[in-house]
């Protein structure tokens, strides 16, 4: 229950004693750093996201900014920054102030798959951020048009070989986890397939149920329901194992291509050199709400797992990430277009 004196909550009022105490000396026992986790955040927290709205990372930023914003008490809002497989809001995100009011949603093809393949950027990926926490992963699903003639990969691989110029296929833009997915698909098939990128998600699935594209790897929250409703067909998902959101649908390894292998992950970040205390409160506000059955309910019915962990791990797993990318995104030829 929130307790309210003179128009200013129980929560408004400590903040500002802590303020005062910054001001004027810190009290006895009360070290900087909690000070200035007690009193984060306020003021709205920004949380970029670099795809449109409605796909999957769109989806999981906003489910976590919800929850968060009824945990910590102060409003996180949502910013769309869609382009460049996400390196534009990467971008705004390392540039902004360290102090935890911008914060970035980012996955695998934005923080270890664009150093691989753009030569030139703004930003490094593992120096320039403040990893917050992993969040979630999830397979993607190579799916196709209701009108391609196939049924599961054996057919889909023949089918690609006798079009003439190479097969198309629609992903949410270049060097993003649909790209590369297809790149290793067709790396491993030897097959011949043709890029065509779109700015985001949503875009690439509306031109892939209008039949202007066959084939796509897509995320599978995302293309979960137009499987459901037949309006698009299902060929196999991009984990080793089956998926539990969709445990009919075989995987690419065990339909003929042993090892293929590739994962959407979603992980939190913010600014380089944020102060230590801000980032453990963050890490632990996010530590809540991957716990609260509800928030883990809607990540599993979007076949989802949850991930979690310390910022720590966070740190180390970028480190290990980024030089094993750069070798496979190597051996498959995957460059900018």
């Amino acid at each position: 229950m929130t307790i309210k004196k003179s128009g200013i909550s129980r929560r408004g009022l400590i903040k500002l004693a802590l303020r005062a105490s910054l001001a004027a000396g810190l009290a006895p026992g009360l070290t900087p750093g909690m000070a200035l986790a007690a009193a984060y955040p306020d003021k709205p927290v920004k949380m970029l996201v670099g795809f449109s709205p409605g796909g999957a990372v769109d989806n999981v930023a906003r489910l976590l900014a919800q929850s968060m914003s009824k945990s910590m008490g102060g409003s996180i809002i949502i910013e769309n920054r869609p382009g460049a497989t996400g390196i534009i809001a990467a971008e705004q995100t390392a540039k902004a102030p360290a102090d935890g009011y911008t914060l970035l949603m980012a996955t695998q093809s934005t923080m270890v798959v664009a150093p691989s393949i753009y030569k030139k950027m703004s930003f490094n990926p593992v120096a320039d951020f403040t990893p917050i926490s992993l969040i979630a992963s999830v397979p993607m699903v190579l799916v196709v048009s209701p009108s391609v003639p196939v049924k599961n990969v054996q057919e889909l691989i023949a089918y690609a070989r006798k079009q003439k110029g190479g097969l198309t296929y629609a992903s949410s833009g270049q060097g993003g986890p649909q790209h590369v997915a297809a790149e290793l698909f067709a790396s491993m098939a030897k097959l011949e397939m043709v890029h065509v990128p779109y700015k985001g998600e949503t875009n690439a699935i509306s031109d892939l149920l209008g039949n202007q594209v066959p084939v796509m790897f897509g995320n599978l929250p995302s293309l979960l329901p137009h499987i459901k409703s037949g309006k698009l067909r299902a060929i196999a998902v991009s984990s080793l194992q089956r998926s539990s959101a969709a445990p009919n649908i075989p995987t690419v390894a065990e339909s003929g291509l042993p090892g293929f292998e590739t994962l959407t992950w979603f992980g939190l970040f913010a600014p380089a050199n944020m102060p230590q205390p801000i980032v453990d409160r963050l890490n632990a506000e996010v530590k809540k709400s991957l716990a609260s059955p509800e928030v883990r309910m809607k990540l599993d019915q979007q076949g989802l797992t949850t991930v979690g962990g310390t910022a720590a791990e966070l740190k180390t797993y970028m480190k290990q990430e980024v030089p094993k990318w750069a070798s496979l995104l190597k051996n498959a030829q995957i460059k900018p277009e």
